[in-house]
C-alpha cells in the first residue's frame, strides 16, 4: 500500500485549490449516461411560436446570444398589409445570405406601400368561379393574415410556414432568413442563402483520361444537382437524414426507386437515423460510424469524388449518401472487386480495360505479397533461385552489417514517412522530398552499406505497386498487412505466408456490407451475368449484379445494337 501511495504522489494528479482558473470535475456518477441525453434546459424551452411579437424576439436573442454574437442580426421593421400595419422583424446570420436577396424580396415587398398591400376594404380571396346555366358561383375564402403574407407579400420562391422554434432555427442555422410577425403564431422560413462555396472543379484525387471531369464540392445542393443532371429521371430519389445532436449535419440519400432494393434503402436509412453523436463533419467519421466490422480496417463502403461513378453505382441498385460540408460520397453495399475498379474501365474499351485490371490484381499482390515472399526466399528457400541470382543477392548483402528483417523494416518505414512527408508539406516542395528521399538517400544507405541494393529494388516495386490501387482506403489496408505477411515469411517461409493468406481470405469471407458478403460473386460462387471482376463487352451487358437483388434486373435488352441488329429483341 505505501508503494501505491509513492507512485501515486509521484505520477498522480491533484488539483490545487489556489488556482486562479479551475475546470469542474467530471461527475463519474453520471459517466454511464447516454450520448443522447438532452440538457434540462431542453425541457423547459418553448416549442410552438407565440402570437406576441416581444416575446418571440427576446427568445431568438437568447437562443443565439444576440447581445454577443456579431454575425447575428435581427432587423425590426414596419409590415403593410391591406392599408395596415404590423410590428414585425426578421433574423439571420450574416455571411450565410445573400444581402441583395432580403433587401429585394423580403424586406421591399413588406416595407414599402404598393399595390398588393394598400387597398382597403374587407374583400375575401376568391378561389375559384365557375358559371353553370347562368349562374355565377363562387368559393371565398377569408381573409388571413398568414396566408395573405404567403401568398401575396413575399415574391421568393422558397418559403415555408412554420410553427415551431425547431423548424425556423434549423433554416437559420442553415443559411434562411425567419420573418416573425405580431399577432401571429406562425413564422415564415425564407430560403435566402448566400454564403461563398467553392465551384466545381476537375477530381484531384480520382483523376481520369478518358472521361467527366467534373467533382463534387462541400455544398449537399450543388452535389445533388450534378448527380441530378446525369440521371434525367424521375425515379431519382433523394431524401434528407440530419446528423449530430449540434452540427444537425443534413445527408443526402439517394437511390434510384424503381432499380434499388427497398430492404437496402431501409437498411442504410435505419442506421443513418440511429446514430447518437453530437457532431458529423466528413464522410470519413460517417463511414466508420455505419460500417458491420471494422477491427482489421477492411473498407466496407466506396468513397469518391466523382459524380459519375455515384451514377454508375445508382443505376446498378445501390444507395449514395452525400454529406453536406465534404466534397465525398459514400456507395454502399460495395464488395471486393469495386476497390479494384476505376472510372477508367467504363470509359475505355474492353481491351484496355481488362488489362488495367489484371495489371491492378498484380500489383495488388505484390503490394500486400511482396516483401514477405523476398524475406521467405532469402532465408529459407534459396533453392528456388538461379544459382548466378543468389550469390549476386549473398555478395549484395555481404558488407551489410543488420539481419535482413531490420534492414526491411527500415526501407518500408522510410518509404512510407517519405511518403507521408510528401503529402503534408507544401506542395512546391512536395516533389523535392520525393526526390531526395527516394533518390539521395536511397544511394546514401546502399554506400555506407546499411542496406543491400537488391532491397531497394524490392522497397521501391511494393511502393509503386500500391500506387495502382484506385481505391487509397483499400491500399492502405493493403499496406498495412504488408507488414503482417513480412513478419510471417520471416518466422516461418513459405508455410507463413500460406497460413497468412487462408486466415486473410477466410477474414475477408465473412465480412459483409449492408448484408452483401464483401467476395461475392467469388465466395459464395453465384452466376455473375457479366459482372465479374473482368469487364464483359458493353452489348454483354444486360443485367445488374444479382446480389444487389434489384427491382429491375435487366439493364438493356438482349439486342442492345438495334441499328445492327433491329427488330431481333427477345
Amino acid at each position: 500500500m505505501n508503494l501505491v501511495n509513492f507512485f501515486n504522489n509521484l505520477f498522480g494528479y491533484s488539483p490545487k485549490n489556489n488556482y486562479e482558473f479551475s475546470l469542474l470535475e467530471e461527475d463519474t456518477s453520471s459517466s454511464n449516461s447516454s450520448v443522447d441525453d438532452k440538457d434540462n434546459t431542453n425541457k423547459t424551452e418553448p416549442k410552438d411560436i407565440y402570437p406576441s411579437l416581444d416575446v418571440n424576439m427576446e427568445l431568438m436573442k437568447i437562443k443565439y446570444n444576440a447581445l454577443i454574437n456579431s454575425d447575428i442580426i435581427i432587423r425590426e421593421f414596419t409590415l403593410n398589409a391591406r392599408s395596415k400595419q404590423y410590428n414585425a422583424f426578421i433574423i439571420y446570420i450574416d455571411g450565410m445570405v445573400d444581402s441583395q436577396l432580403i433587401n429585394d424580396f423580403v424586406l421591399n415587398p413588406l416595407m414599402l406601400r404598393n399595390r398588393s398591400n394598400t387597398f382597403d376594404g374587407n374583400q375575401n380571396k376568391i378561389i375559384s368561379e365557375a358559371v353553370t346555366n347562368n349562374i355565377t358561383v363562387r368559393k371565398i375564402k377569408k381573409f388571413n393574415l398568414v396566408d395573405y403574407i404567403y401568398n401575396s407579400l413575399i415574391p421568393q420562391n422558397s418559403v415555408n410556414k412554420d410553427t415551431s422554434f425547431e423548424d425556423i432555427i434549423s433554416g437559420i442555422n442553415s443559411g434562411n432568413c425567419a420573418l416573425f410577425v405580431d399577432t401571429i403564431n406562425t413564422a415564415f422560413n425564407i430560403d435566402v442563402k448566400g454564403f461563398k462555396q467553392r465551384s466545381v472543379d476537375s477530381p484531384s484525387n480520382e483523376v481520369v483520361i478518358k472521361g467527366p471531369q467534373e467533382a463534387f464540392v462541400e455544398n449537399l445542393r450543388t452535389n445533388t444537382s450534378l448527380v441530378r443532371r446525369i440521371i434525367n429521371n424521375e425515379n431519382l430519389i433523394i431524401e434528407n437524414i440530419e446528423i449530430g445532436n449540434i452540427t444537425k449535419t443534413k445527408c443526402g440519400v439517394c437511390y434510384m426507386k424503381n432499380i434499388t432494393n427497398s430492404d437496402l434503402v431501409a437498411e442504410v436509412k435505419y442506421r443513418l437515423n440511429n446514430l447518437s453523436v453530437d457532431s458529423l463533419l466528413s464522410s470519413g467519421q460517417l463511414e466508420q460510424l455505419i460500417e458491420e466490422d471494422t477491427i482489421l480496417g477492411i473498407p466496407q463502403i466506396i468513397s469518391t469524388e466523382r459524380p459519375d461513378k455515384c451514377t454508375k453505382y445508382l443505376m446498378q441498385g445501390r444507395v449514395v449518401v452525400i454529406i453536406n460540408g465534404n466534397p465525398y460520397a459514400l456507395i454502399m453495399p460495395a464488395t471486393l472487386i469495386d476497390f479494384m475498379s476505376s472510372p477508367e474501365d467504363t470509359n475505355s474499351r474492353i481491351l484496355f480495360a481488362n488489362f488495367l485490371k489484371a495489371i491492378r490484381i498484380l500489383s495488388a499482390i505484390l503490394t500486400l505479397l511482396l516483401p514477405g515472399i523476398y524475406i521467405s526466399v532469402t532465408g529459407f528457400h534459396q533453392e528456388i533461385l538461379p544459382t548466378e541470382l543468389l550469390f549476386s543477392i549473398l555478395a549484395a548483402r555481404e558488407n551489410v552489417p543488420f539481419p535482413i528483417i531490420f534492414e526491411l523494416l527500415l526501407m518500408e518505414f522510410s518509404f512510407e514517412l517519405i511518403r507521408e512527408a510528401g503529402l503534408r508539406v507544401p506542395s512546391p516542395i512536395g516533389p523535392t522530398i520525393g526526390i531526395v528521399g527516394a533518390l539521395i538517400l536511397g544511394e546514401a544507405a546502399v554506400n555506407a552499406n546499411v542496406v543491400s541494393p537488391i532491397l531497394i529494388i524490392v522497397v521501391a516495386i511494393t511502393g509503386i505497386s500500391s500506387f495502382a490501387i484506385p481505391d487509397f482506403s483499400f491500399g492502405f489496408h493493403l499496406r498495412i498487412f504488408r507488414f503482417g505477411f513480412t513478419l510471417l515469411g520471416f518466422v516461418a517461409g513459405f508455410l507463413g505466408i500460406g497460413l497468412g493468406i487462408f486466415v486473410y481470405i477466410a477474414v475477408l469471407s465473412n465480412v459483409k456490407s449492408f448484408g452483401i458478403p464483401y467476395t461475392v460473386p467469388f465466395a459464395p460462387a453465384i452466376k455473375s451475368k457479366g459482372n465479374g471482376y473482368f469487364v464483359p463487352p458493353i452489348w454483354k451487358q444486360e443485367y445488374r449484379a444479382s446480389f444487389l437483388s434489384p427491382k429491375k434486373a435487366k439493364a438493356q435488352a438482349k439486342i442492345s445494337m438495334n441499328w445492327k441488329y433491329g427488330g431481333k429483341n427477345g
